[in-house]
Formats: C-alpha cells, sequence, structure tokens
C-alpha cells in the first residue's frame, strides 16, 4: 500500500508540476450570438512561467468548424505564445467546440472552450 501511495503521490504531483509553467489569460470563451456564415475568431494569451522554453507540439480541434492556429516559435521565460481559434459558423445553433493543446515535455494537454449560438441569417 506505501508503494501505491507513493507512486500516486508521485504522479499526481508531476501533473500538477507539468503545467505550473503555462498560464493563460482565460481557457474559455463565449462568443455570445454570431451570424451564421461568419466566422468568429478568439486569441488565447499564454505565458511560459517556467524556465524552460515553451513549445507548441499541437492545437487540435475536436471538428473541421474549427480551426486552430498557433504560435510556432518557442516562447522563452516571461513570454508569451497564442493559440487562435476560429469557428466557421457554417449551421445555426449552439456550440461548444474545443482546442485541446499539447506542450513538448507536458504530459498534460490543455483544453481550450469556445462557446456561442449562430443566428440564421
Amino acid at each position: 500500500m506505501k508503494i501505491f501511495v507513493t507512486v500516486l503521490a508521485l504522479f499526481v504531483g508531476t501533473q500538477l508540476f507539468s503545467q505550473a509553467n503555462i498560464k493563460f489569460d482565460k481557457e474559455k470563451h463565449s462568443f455570445g450570438k454570431i451570424k451564421q456564415g461568419v466566422p468568429a475568431s478568439v486569441v488565447f494569451t499564454y505565458t511560459n512561467t517556467g524556465a524552460k522554453p515553451l513549445i507548441v507540439e499541437t492545437a487540435t480541434a475536436e471538428c473541421g468548424c474549427t480551426s486552430p492556429e498557433w504560435t510556432k516559435a518557442a516562447v522563452g521565460k516571461g513570454k508569451t505564445g497564442t493559440i487562435k481559434a476560429t469557428f466557421n459558423a457554417a449551421a445555426a445553433g449552439a456550440f461548444t467546440k474545443r482546442v485541446t493543446v499539447k506542450f513538448a515535455n507536458n504530459p498534460v494537454p490543455v483544453v481550450l472552450t469556445i462557446e456561442g449560438e449562430v443566428v440564421g441569417k
């Protein structure tokens, strides 16, 4: 039992520490009501609060209706980078979409969420 508790504590500590060097200005954005057929974008800004440079390996949207773009260069200590999420607003109705961001050397991805309602033309 002691070994299990020790391994669990190390795992949880690693997970908490792994994200300690990334600080997002926000992880969720609500567009409110947007017009159908007019793409809407939001920029999520993150700051490197650690000593090592941050590199985004991937930023993946859960569907083809959302397109992520991100800072490709390494982001140094104290510097900022961005993840831009653009929603195509093709279909009317409420939406909630996620973009999963994987940073190099960070085992736990960050999930950014956009939501809103597309209103017909």
